[in-house]
């Protein structure tokens, strides 16, 4: 799609759209320099501090997986349109912030695999046990860590 027709498209949402669309910019283009300049466990935490003290809103509203499905498009839409390129971490950590922001329960989930002599990661997000942020599955070809939030802490940046 070109520029003009991405505007076009942006032009047409709602006022609530735009700044969902804006704030996901916004919030990737910081991930991506915090991760950078601060390392993960500081930006992690720096992030942490940010959110509602307030626990996510309750598992049971059927509602919570479809507003998180929408908050998820319109990060996707950003990411695609952002001019620096993002990775998996850096799109999972910033859809985690701005999930947990709006008090929907999300977590965000780290695998691996072997893939002939490298190891591979990736990060994704999930909520009320659906991945978010995963179009294509991604991460059903990677084995997910249990606990990896407790681990990285303890590793330098």
């Amino acid at each position: 799609m070109n520029n003009i027709a991405t505007w076009r498209r942006f032009a047409q949402l709602s006022g609530p759209e735009r700044a969902t669309v804006l704030r996901a910019a916004f919030v990737l283009t910081a991930t991506w320099l915090g991760l950078r300049i601060l390392g993960f466990r500081r930006w992690k935490n720096l992030l942490e501090r940010a959110l509602p003290v307030a626990t996510p809103a309750k598992l049971s509203d059927p509602a919570l997986l479809s507003q998180a499905q929408q908050l998820t498009r319109w990060h996707s839409a950003a990411a695609r349109h952002l001019l620096l390129r993002t990775n998996c971490l850096e799109q999972a950590m910033s859809l985690y912030f701005l999930l947990r922001r709006r008090r929907l329960p999300a977590e965000l989930r780290f695998g691996a695999r072997k893939d002939a002599a490298r190891l591979e990661a990736h990060a994704w997000v999930v909520c009320l046990g659906a991945p978010l942020n995963e179009d294509r599955g991604e991460h059903r070809h990677f084995f997910p860590f249990d606990g990896v939030t407790p681990l990285m802490e303890t590793l330098p940046d």
